[in-house]
């Protein structure tokens, strides 16, 4: 078990997961390539913070997502990984995240994207 962290202010929470909310958070909010253990960790979600919320920016947000949590599944943590997305509050979009471990088990996460 992990320490759980907190999607909205980035620290812990005090409790404990064994789901894969944590990878999947890291996975999404660090940017591509800055991890210095591993510079593959992290998504291009960053890149998107200047532009506007247009279904071809909700659309690359979705794939960015997808590239990211990849690695979930090739490593066999994850069976099957979907992502979409939908605009959120004004200069925000929302990917829509399921995820389906290797033990069949369902997770569905919401994670905010800033964009202008």
């Amino acid at each position: 078990m992990d320490a759980q962290l907190n999607p909205r202010t980035g620290g812990y929470t005090g409790a404990q997961t064994g789901t894969l909310e944590n990878a999947v958070y890291l996975r999404l909010e660090t940017p591509k390539g800055t991890w210095w253990a591993d510079r593959s960790l992290g998504s291009l979600l960053y890149t998107l913070s200047r532009e506007k919320d247009l279904p071809r920016v909700r659309n690359l947000a979705a794939q960015y997502g997808e590239q990211a949590l990849k690695p979930l599944k090739d490593d066999g943590r994850a069976r099957q990984i979907d992502v979409t997305s939908k605009s959120g509050n004004k200069g925000w979009l929302i990917l829509l995240i399921e995820i389906v471990e290797h033990t069949g088990k369902t997770h569905h996460f919401e994670h905010q994207v800033k964009v202008s």
